[in-house]
């Protein structure tokens, strides 16, 4: 089972609904008008289009295979407390770069560390689950060990 968050279920559930019921048809309308202006064979729209019609069912085929397996984890039906699990968004404070940074520990798929979601495999997750407020953890990065003190745990 691969966890995911009840946020992460809903996006690709969105997702699927676009590929399924936007993307698909203009696709097949693509390959139609295609088909239209001759030999198939030197038709740069219609190879184009058939690309396009592989790379959009390979996704339908991932997310669905993704939603299959998943195991959703829904953290706002639980009782909050302060400590870390999959699901918590974490505040904690980063002694290198002295500044609070905010992470949502998510699943593999949803991890985009650039809107402050972690995957729950990462290092930095896996010191922190776990743990509660207050408490401090190293993390081993390439530049060196990182102090990182649990400043709040939300249940969101």
């Amino acid at each position: 089972m691969n966890p995911i968050t009840k946020e992460g279920e809903v996006l690709l559930r969105e997702e699927l609904k676009k590929l399924k019921t936007e993307d698909r048809p203009k696709i097949i309308d693509a390959i139609a008008t295609a088909r239209e202006f001759g030999d198939l064979k030197e038709n740069a729209e219609y190879h184009a289009a058939k690309e396009q019609q592989s790379l959009t069912e390979a996704r339908i085929r991932d997310i669905e295979s993704k939603l299959s397996n998943a195991q959703i984890i829904d953290i706002s039906i639980l009782d909050p407390s302060d400590k870390v699990i999959f699901g918590t968004t974490v505040t904690v404070y980063n002694s290198e770069a002295e500044k609070s940074i905010v992470y949502k520990i998510v699943g593999e798929d949803e991890a985009d560390a650039s809107i402050g979601k972690i995957s729950f495999a990462s290092p930095l997750a896996k010191s922190l689950i776990g743990k509660f407020e207050g408490d401090v953890i190293k993390v081993e990065t390439p530049s060196g060990v990182i102090d990182y003190e649990i400043e709040q745990v939300d249940y969101l």
